[in-house]
């Protein structure tokens, strides 16, 4: 009875948090110990709630939740629950939960028969180890030499290799020596946001999505464009093409009754005029926020030929 309850207790809790918070990370806690968790427990307080129990009773609980068709994002829930996963659910931004659970990453022993994360490589100089420990070296085939009574390896040795099981001789080797090569933590295996998604999603920024969409618009407008199909996306550029047709159609006819028609006969009846102008603007810049450059003269006329130099037979040279 007692088991019962408490199994009821925990189905009521889950639910609870699946209705109350918008986005949970997934976690693996492989490797981390209850003292660690307790801290990260502590940490998220007020900010996030930690969430861990049986992949049976997790998976029961929220097919019990879903089987009448409702919560289709819960069900996407239960086929990911394998091996040591719990939840860290929260209604705040899943970025100070990641730093959080960084925070509480540790340093911890190679134990044998754990799949290496990382390489891990002993520097050559001296161990502190006395010579009677030098078959651990020589399991190892680590080249060594006695050196004022002391054991010193050779040369730079990769022990472990990433992804490679950890063997008893390379596990006591290390815990010899006193080196914790792994860091160990909560890991996030996934996202859940109305549906589960892999991290990677949290490396998108804003700036990513603004690019994506600026390029689908574009897409959009140039397919509308294409198609003769009126579109929000198209409609920018049919009236700009609409106004340089109508300028167009204006100048040719010399009804200079509109302001953009009036600059543009400006501009084709004075072109020195709007280039001095944009150099006297460009001056300044060009200072490099310094004292404000002077304002670029007038191209001044040049001086009318002396009658002497339209004579062809001046020689340079004379």
């Amino acid at each position: 009875m007692v088991a019962k309850s408490k199994k009821a207790l925990y189905f009521a809790h889950l639910e609870e948090c699946l209705n109350k918070y918008a986005r949970a990370f997934i976690v693996d806690a492989d490797f981390v110990g209850s003292k660690q968790i307790s801290d990260i427990r502590i940490a998220l307080r007020g900010k996030a709630e930690m969430i861990f129990g049986k992949n049976t009773m997790i998976r029961r609980c929220i097919r019990n939740l879903t089987e009448d068709g409702s919560h289709p994002e819960w069900a996407s829930i239960v086929p990911i629950m394998r091996g040591n996963l719990g939840f860290i659910f929260t209604n705040g931004e899943l970025d100070d939960i990641q730093a959080i659970i960084n925070e509480y990453r540790k340093p911890a022993a190679a134990k044998a028969g754990v799949i290496a994360p990382c390489d891990c490589a002993i520097p050559k100089g001296p161990t502190g180890l006395d010579p009677a420990q030098t078959s651990f070296f020589q399991a190892l085939n680590i080249a060594t030499k006695i050196n004022k009574g002391s054991i010193e390896i050779i040369n730079d040795t990769k022990v472990i290799v990433e992804g490679n099981k950890v063997g008893s001789s390379e596990a006591a080797l290390l815990q010899k020596l006193g080196v914790k090569p792994f860091m160990y933590g909560l890991s996030v295996r996934f996202v859940y946001e109305n549906g589960v998604f892999d991290p990677s999603v949290l490396k998108i920024k804003d700036s990513d999505l603004m690019a994506m969409w600026g390029t689908a618009m574009g897409n959009v407008a140039a397919l509308s464009l294409g198609t003769g199909y009126l579109t929000e996306a198209s409609l920018g550029h049919l009236i700009v093409n609409a106004v340089k047709n109508l300028t167009c159609v204006a100048l040719e006819a010399d009804y200079i009754e509109f302001p953009s028609v009036k600059k543009v006969k400006d501009f084709l009846d004075n072109p020195d005029a709007f280039l001095s102008a944009v150099a006297v603007v460009a001056a300044p810049a060009a200072g490099g926020g310094g004292a404000a450059a002077p304002a670029a003269k007038a191209k001044e006329p040049e001086p009318e030929p002396e009658e002497e130099e339209e004579d062809m037979g001046f020689d340079l040279f004379d």
